[in-house]
Formats: C-alpha cells, structure tokens, sequence
C-alpha cells in the first residue's frame, strides 16, 4: 500500500463526496504502518524510509526521515555500534512497528535498519527523543523486510509502561526471542529502556525458537500478524508452520509446510512467562476451513453486534481475517472469510483448555518450544 484515501459523503448536501489522497514520495516506498490517535484523530504512518504525521482529512503535518542508510544484514552488532568488516550498501529502512505510548505522549518506532533499532519520538513533531543502540537486546527483530512483528504497549497506573513484543527472527533464534517484554521508563533517557523486564542466568522475560526445531523444520518462524491488550491479559495472533515428528520432507521447502493460526496470551505482569498459552484459532463456513489468518482488529461490539452475540455493546470483540486451506502462507488463495470472536469466548475456550490439561487429557501443543508432545499430567491434590 502507498496510496491512503479518504472519502467522505457530505450529508445533508447534494449527493456528491470529497476524495483526500496522500502517496508517499516513491511509489516503491510502500506504507507498512498506520495509528490513529484515539484522542485527536492524528495519523501517524510508518513508511519505507519515512514516519509520516498527517491530520484526520490526510493533510501532512511531519515528515521524518529513516532511511535509505548504510548497513549490511551481516552486521551484529550494527556498525552504528562497532566497525562492521562487511561490504555496506544503501538500504531502505522498512517500518516493522509503529505504536503509540499514551501514558507518555509518545510514538515508538522500529525499522529493519541495524537489526530492528527502534526509536521514541514526540507526537506533535516526531522529534527523536532517544534511539537505544547500545545494548543486545535494543535490536528488537531481523533485518528481514518481510518478516512480521507486532506489539503492544500496557500502560501501569503510576509506574512505566511495558511492551510486549513479537518478532520474526529469520533464522536469527540466538539473537533475537521470538516474544518478549520490555520497560518503557517515563524518562527517555533512563538506561533501562527496552530493557527485558526480567533477565537473569536462569530466567528472563522472552522465549526462543530453540535450534532444535530449526533443525527439525529449517524454515520455521512465527509471523505476528496482530497483538492487544484485553482486561488482564496481552494477546498476539500468529502464522507458524506445524512441526512434524519426523521433520520436513527431503528437499523440502516452505511451500511443502502446512500452517496454523493460533491465538497467543499471557497475563500482564507475568514476567517469567509461565501464563503463556496458545491455542489454534480459524473458521469454518459450509464445509470450507478458513485456517490462514491475515489480518485482525479489536474494537467494541456495539449495540446491533452485541445483541446477535449476547454480549455487552462495551464488550471486546476481535474481528479476523482467514485465508481459505493451511498452506500457501505468503501467496493465500483469494477465497477469505471475515470472522468475528468474542474476548469472552475466547477465554472461555483457554479456560476449558487448561482445566482438560490439569484432567491430564491431551497435550500441551508447543512441539515448537518443547521439541516434543508433552502429555498434560493429572494434577495432584493434597489433603488438608
């Protein structure tokens, strides 16, 4: 996309309509991100070597400046923190994150430039408040353009915000945790930011893809395609390739791989990441299974939604987008289907999940993460 339009009818005049278009400079360079500020209508638009700030009718505001730079994906760390022997070209810097910290009044921004460096930026003129570099893990995903991240940003009633973070590595496993959490201190200078919330010998507040499954699956990667936050928990929705027993076939490649959408969560506040919990989410309409989610969007349901789902109009509703089958990750048929989840179900079914698990029933689905089936075990109950 790098074309933004905006139509508008003009009620109660003559029939007729007002049509605003913004394009970024080159036609090459595509618009990746876009937030809407929830207070002002401000957009704010991640671009291929830009960060754009436009006015609710498309007129712009800011323009900032990312990219093209010199880098090389070999890099790490990136030369902009020790001289790099590799070959250096222009490269475009592709927005991978755009999020608003609304608890602090400012834009975070991440990039495929240096291995994912993000910055903090001022809303009213994306002046840069402070680009961390000069630790390992303020390089947030691979250099790869085209693998998906997503974030999500949880405010704390009088203490600094956190994020949550989800990242395509790219092969990259040592370097970069496929999800993690982070600080976000109020101060923009604070040496602590985009620091893990926990990070000790024995436990920290990310998970890896262990080498073992690269081994097992060459081309496995989790793709974030949508992250948020709902009452007590952070949620994301993925794309991941299934993880076989036996691995991939001789001469195997991505398009031999089957995939499945699944629904993350995690309690807010879990920094050791024990809440973690994953379940398979699609649709299913006359007969046809809708299993490769696309995109997806959290709003309210609201009064004519709420009463078809027996819900509350105030309640969250998650609205998703699936592609017809389970292969063809990056090249999904036409046929879709728009399918709409209530939060509420939604954590009835963990909860269900879960309560079969402590029965002993099924298994815990992260062959991924465990590098086998592990069988839920019956839970012990001690007599008092």
């Amino acid at each position: 996309m790098w074309l933004l339009t905006l139509i508008s009818v003009n009620q109660g005049a003559p029939v007729g309509q007002t049509l605003n278009t913004f394009q970024s400079e080159r036609k090459e360079w595509s618009l990746n991100h876009l937030t809407v500020h929830r207070s002002t209508g401000t957009l704010y638009i991640g671009a291929v070597n830009r960060i754009y700030k436009l006015s609710a009718n498309l007129t712009l505001l800011v323009t900032h400046d990312t990219g093209p730079e010199y880098d090389n994906k070999a890099c790490y760390p990136p030369l902009i923190v020790q001289p790099c022997s590799e070959p250096l070209a222009s490269t475009d810097n592709v927005n991978k994150l755009l999020l608003v910290d609304y608890s602090h009044n400012r834009l975070l921004a991440c990039g495929s430039l240096y291995q994912g460096v993000c910055k903090l930026m001022r809303l009213d003129d994306l002046f840069i408040l402070v680009e961390p570099t000069h630790k390992k893990e303020h390089y947030l995903s691979s250099d790869n353009q085209t693998g998906t991240m997503y974030g999500v940003v949880v405010p704390s009633q009088g203490q600094d915000a956190t994020l949550y973070v989800g990242a395509a590595v790219g092969g990259k496993q040592d370097y970069f945790p496929t999800i993690s959490s982070r600080k976000l201190p109020r101060d923009p200078e604070s040496s602590a930011m985009l620091d893990y919330e926990l990070h000790t010998d024995f436990v920290s507040s990310l998970i890896k893809i262990p080498s073992d499954t690269l081994a097992l699956v060459p081309h496995f990667d989790i793709y974030y395609i949508y992250g948020f936050a709902s009452g007590s928990f952070v949620y994301f929705l993925t794309v991941q390739p299934e993880t076989p027993e036996n691995g991939m076939p001789a001469g195997g490649s991505p398009g031999d791989l089957f995939y499945t959408s699944r629904i993350i969560r995690l309690c807010k506040g879990d920094k050791k990441f024990h809440s973690y919990v994953s379940l398979p989410v699609g649709c299913v309409h006359k007969g046809e299974e809708y299993r490769l989610l696309q995109a997806a969007y959290l709003a309210k349901a609201g009064r004519v939604l709420a009463k078809s789902l027996n819900i509350s109009a105030q309640e969250d509703v998650l609205f998703a987008v699936f592609s017809k089958g389970q292969k063809q990750c990056h090249d999904p048929p036409d046929h879709s289907a728009l399918c709409v989840f209530t939060i509420q179900d939604i954590n009835t079914r963990i909860k269900e999940r879960l309560q079969s698990c402590y029965q002993g029933e099924g298994n815990l689905e992260l062959h991924w993460l465990l590098g086998k089936d592990v069988q839920c075990t019956k839970a012990v109950r001690w007599p008092f």
